[in-house]
């Protein structure tokens, strides 16, 4: 069925609209009110000690967070795809999980689990802490970002089949020689689109990191914590700085996703 130009100038107006209201308009305000005081002003509010404090604490939860999610999300993929085994919807299943449970339940969950009462909460006895502490913070990004790399990775394994790997091993090639000259090249550029993925999330992560984080500043408060605390304290202009941070981190993650989607189209 043919579309006339009448009716795609429509749905492309209200496909614009629709984004202005949704992410312009409200992006637009921030930036507004960020830099209505001046570009001085937003640099003092980004580099307070508790800015700075947050900044380096998100940037460490990432550096963690990403190369485990990447050995667990190419080992999982590789299983879902390659493996033949019992239980294997049980696992597509819980990969999926974050997609469907709240991250204020993620977080209420790992209070259960390891708080002071919870089931592993002897641990502390030990002088390991992990709930309202780091360890708390990063196992609950994990769980919130565990899709991404599987969901990615996944599709270019059924794209590119089993016959080179196949192939490798006919010819005397062990497992990590064939997974290492075959198979990660041709999935490298869904690893990679899945780790920027999860860059971005780690980054803009609350609700989970909020219920096993103590809020302190300085101790273990993320950037998406320092927008909520300043708001809270009525310091709407630091809030607002630290949101365009945020917001600016993420921009570049997103152009260096679509830079490298970009690229792999061409090859």
């Amino acid at each position: 069925m043919k579309i006339g130009l009448p009716v795609k100038l429509t749905l492309r107006t209200i496909a614009l609209v629709y984004l202005a209201v949704l992410v312009l308009f409200p992006l637009g305000a921030i930036l507004y009110r960020t830099f209505e005081d001046g570009v001085v002003t937003f640099f003092e509010q980004i580099t307070t000690p508790a800015a700075q404090s947050a900044l380096q604490l998100s940037l460490l939860i990432v550096a963690i967070v990403v190369p485990i999610n990447i050995v667990f999300g190419v080992i999982t993929a590789l299983a879902l795809v390659r493996g033949r085994f019992r239980g294997k919807g049980v696992l597509e299943a819980v990969v999926d999980l974050p997609f469907a449970v709240s991250p204020i339940i993620t977080g209420v969950a790992l209070i259960l689990l390891w708080g002071a009462n919870g089931w592993f909460g002897g641990v502390e006895s030990l002088g390991f802490k992990v709930i309202f502490a780091l360890p708390g913070m990063v196992i609950a990004t994990i769980f919130v970002t565990l899709p991404f790399v599987v969901r990615e990775v996944e599709p270019v394994l059924y794209e590119i089949g089993e016959e080179q790997e196949e192939a490798a091993s006919t010819l005397g090639a062990s497992s990590w020689q064939t997974f290492w000259r075959i198979t990660l090249p041709a999935i490298r550029w869904g690893l990679t689109y899945g780790v920027v993925l999860t860059v971005a999330r780690s980054l803009g992560e609350f609700g989970a990191v909020i219920m096993v984080s103590t809020n302190l500043p300085g101790i273990s408060q993320t950037l998406t914590l320092l927008v909520n605390s300043r708001y809270e304290d009525f310091n709407q202009q630091g809030a607002y700085a630290a949101s365009t941070l945020l917001m600016a981190i993420a921009v570049i993650v997103l152009l260096l996703m679509t830079a490298l989607d970009k690229k792999r189209t061409k090859q």
